[in-house]
């Protein structure tokens, strides 16, 4: 028989890491075994590792994979989160954004309530704007107090729990989520408003319009929208300089110094209400809703270059200026030239018109007005997922919103937020003046807990130490917003702010629901360091195994204790998504005096499937045995609501492992009780 020559020979074909092919004759196969090396895993020190990233092997994983790659862009590493310090300017235009959008729909809805009565209601609208400067000149002066005391930063939610306790934080929070939430509808809507008021024939697709914008929004996002303040200094300084201008012209024309003035031919609806000082407080918590984001300043001050707090106090003052100047001066033309708001025209286009119709500085002053306002929608963004962050953090929100994508963006909750907004736009009709009754009740009741948080902070500084005129500031602040809240909340309740003020306790319920399953978990793994000692036995082993753990506890103890039975040798290990957790279980191990050898993984590109698929593989060919088994430890709810609240590891990474040759799973289960 002539022998077959290796050039002859069949060639092997070429196969994915794993994978299984028939070969020629029966009972033939092709397995392809990587080498340790070529595994995605860089060694860091002893029984530590890099993960790099991962691709997925089958078609449809790779598709998914190629249409992540394009909408989103490649992973990002921990390390390459961007930490920029912002100059006075740079922060003015990076914070004020969601406030001064504000001004492009304020007035209008002041007059949209007074037209009510007829045009003799319009004698109230200076007045009305007089009260929300005034108001807003309380609220910035309280603010600086609150940055005085935090020069870290302090959001609402975390100042409210520090000061009055967790479950007021969690009425802030859920104030702040649903305002977020109406941040995004409201502002794409008067973005898209002042593009259709420009272009008519868009009109008919205003809801359609929105929602694609808030589909760019979150697909942007995702990608990790940086706050750089190069970014965000442009539409924000075009629109304060167009309105200062169009303030300006409009006061020549006043004045009458050679400014023209088109009046625009709008009718006044008849009067359908009394003019009653009801009416004239619907007007009024209307226009509160230009306060909406005078808080970010305060949330932001570690982003400021330093002195980070002299830097935010500055900052917010001008904001404060910038802010009041704006709605008093539109609100003031608006009256004299007697614009009337309509559903086809926002008010600011009617102002532009009127002063400058025909010329190019109209269409300036639209685009500057969208940009503006699509920045304010960018900015809830930011703040949504954070501040979920932090609630799922403390175990008020599902696990899934503590953890950031690829792009280094807390993925979950940008996503939630572009849905639910999405779904509000459509519900509403992308009409501002249906959205605003909704808006202005969770602003000013975060308002009134912060300022009420302020308020007991200073006054635990105790005797000697209290600083009286900060206490006050904030008292009188928390006053104010609280009447305003209540104000709001009776004048706009059978026009739509029913529905925030029975979703904020609903979302709390929701939280507090929530948090008592994470804890009754928790209580129910927790297992000490002597426990451990004190039930550990020795026990045969016959082959060996990995058994990868999140943390040390109850469950993940009965699979280590389950591996040592059934093993020659045993291996944890341990993906590191976060890099504080490592120390907690290093340090937790130690005290264990556990004899299984810890191996950690670092992520810098938070995948968590991947990399425990690479370092199975890697300690399967380094162990050279001809099977391994790995031992998944899995904690079952008592309901199967619960497992909506968890992260379903275990089921993820045995479908991961499915088709790895040589590889044995057995799943450890622990039971929960009710």
């Amino acid at each position: 028989m002539t022998p077959i020559t290796p050039e002859e020979s069949e060639p092997s074909p070429q196969l994915a890491p794993g994978a299984t092919v028939p070969g020629t004759h029966p009972g033939d196969r092709y397995i392809r075994l990587v080498p340790a090396a070529d595994l995605p895993l860089k060694p860091a020190g002893k029984n530590v590792y890099i993960a790099e990233p991962t691709q997925p092997e089958d078609s449809i994983g790779r598709a998914w994979y190629a249409i992540k790659r394009l909408l989103i862009g490649r992973p990002l590493s921990t390390a390459e989160a961007a930490h920029e310090r912002l100059s006075k300017v740079k922060a003015l235009a990076v914070f004020s954004s969601d406030a001064l959008s504000s001004t492009a729909y304020a007035t209008e809805e002041i007059l949209r309530v007074l037209i009510l009565a007829g045009m003799a209601a319009y004698a109230f609208v200076l007045p009305i704007g007089l009260a929300v400067v005034l108001l807003l000149a309380i609220v910035v002066i309280s603010y600086r107090q609150t940055i005085r005391a935090y020069p870290r930063g302090g959001g609402t939610y975390i100042v409210t729990k520090d000061n009055l306790g967790a479950y007021p934080g969690l009425v802030a929070a859920a104030a702040l989520l649903t305002d977020y939430v109406l941040t995004v509808a409201v502002s794409t809507s008067a973005g898209v408003a002042a593009v259709t008021s420009a272009f008519e024939q868009l009109r008919p697709l205003r809801v359609e319009l929105a929602v694609v914008s808030i589909t760019l929004l979150t697909i942007a996002n995702l990608r990790g929208v940086r706050e750089s303040g190069t970014i965000f200094a442009l539409p924000t300084y075009a629109f304060i300089a167009s309105m200062y201008a169009l303030l300006a012209i409009g006061a020549a024309a006043w004045l009458g110094w050679g400014v023209t003035p088109h009046p625009v031919a709008t009718h006044a609806p008849e009067p359908t209400h009394a003019l009653t000082l009801f009416l004239v407080l619907r007007a009024f918590s209307s226009g509160s809703a230009a306060l909406t984001g005078v808080e970010a300043v305060a949330d932001g001050v570690p982003a400021f270059k330093p002195p980070e707090a002299q830097n935010a106090r500055t900052t917010l003052a001008w904001m404060g200026l910038i802010l009041g100047s704006l709605f008093f001066g539109i609100t003031v033309l608006a009256y004299h030239f007697h614009l009337v708001p309509t559903e086809e025209e926002t008010l600011v286009s009617q102002l532009a018109r009127t002063l400058v119709d025909g010329s190019p500085f109209y269409y300036v002053v639209q685009a500057a007005t969208a940009g503006i306002l699509f920045l304010a929608a960018n900015t809830a963004f930011a703040d949504f997922p954070r501040l979920a962050y932090f609630l799922a953090r403390d175990r008020f929100l599902p696990h899934q919103f503590r953890f950031q994508g690829d792009r280094l963006a807390f993925s979950a909750g940008i996503i939630v937020l572009g849905v639910v907004t999405s779904l509000l736009v459509i519900a509403r009709g992308a009409s501002v003046s249906a959205l605003i009754p909704l808006y202005a009740v969770g602003v000013f009741l975060a308002f009134t807990l912060s300022q009420s948080s302020m308020v007991v902070h200073w006054w635990r500084l105790g005797e000697g130490r209290r600083p009286w005129a900060s206490l006050a500031i904030n008292a009188v602040g928390a006053a104010t917003t609280a009447v305003v809240t209540l104000v709001i909340a009776t004048t706009k309740f059978v026009h739509g702010a029913w529905i925030v003020i029975l979703l904020i306790p609903l979302l709390v319920g929701v939280m507090l629901a929530i948090n008592q399953h994470y804890r009754h978990v928790a209580d129910q793994l927790r297992l000490s360091p002597v426990e451990i000692r004190r039930r550990r036995r020795p026990v045969p082993r016959t082959v060996a195994a990995v058994v990868p753990i999140a943390s040390l506890n109850r469950a993940s103890f009965r699979a280590l204790e389950y591996a040592r039975s059934i093993a020659r040798d045993v291996t944890a290990v341990h993906v590191s998504t976060e890099p504080e957790s490592d120390d907690v279980l290093l340090k937790r191990w130690q005290e264990a005096e556990l004899d299984i050898p810890l191996v950690i993984v670092e992520s810098p590109y938070r995948e968590l499937i991947g990399p425990l698929v690479a370092i199975i593989e890697k300690l399967h060919l380094e162990k050279g045995c001809p099977y391994i088994t790995v031992v998944i430890p899995e904690f079952v709810p008592a309901h199967w609501w619960e497992r909506l609240l968890h992260t379903q590891t275990a089921w993820r990474l045995k479908r991961a492992l499915a088709h790895v040759p040589d590889l044995a799973v057995t799943g450890v289960p622990y039971h929960l009780e009710e």
